[in-house]
């Protein structure tokens, strides 16, 4: 009997797996830390600097890129519940004196 694999956690407390939007914004601020860090570099030939300026290009393109997934990702989550809710009034609501749509036609055809 194999026992399931552990998911991989980041510092042993971010569950980069299972956490939306946590893998791409640790892998963007990787890569975000190594373009600043080594750019800092080949500009100024500073090494204690340029690892500064790579730790400080991580934490900014990580929040950054955190804050702007999640802020899609909830802005989706809301869009896919008003969807829901409108599907499952349609639902609920068809063929009976409370159908909108039903209410439109009515009104429009009385009228002419």
């Amino acid at each position: 009997m194999a026992a399931a694999p552990e998911p991989f956690k980041l510092l042993g407390i971010l569950d980069v797996e299972n956490i939306p939007c946590a893998r791409d914004s640790v892998l963007y601020g990787s890569l975000g830390s190594v373009v600043a860090g080594l750019g800092h570099f080949l500009l100024t030939s500073r090494i204690r600097r340029s690892c500064d300026v790579g730790v400080g290009g991580f934490i900014v393109v990580t929040l950054g890129c955190w804050f702007h997934c999640r802020y899609n990702y909830a802005k989706l989550r809301i869009q896919e519940r008003l969807a829901r809710e409108g599907i499952k009034n349609k639902i609920l609501y068809e063929s009976t004196h409370l159908d909108p749509a039903r209410k439109q036609t009515n009104g429009g055809s009385s009228s002419s």
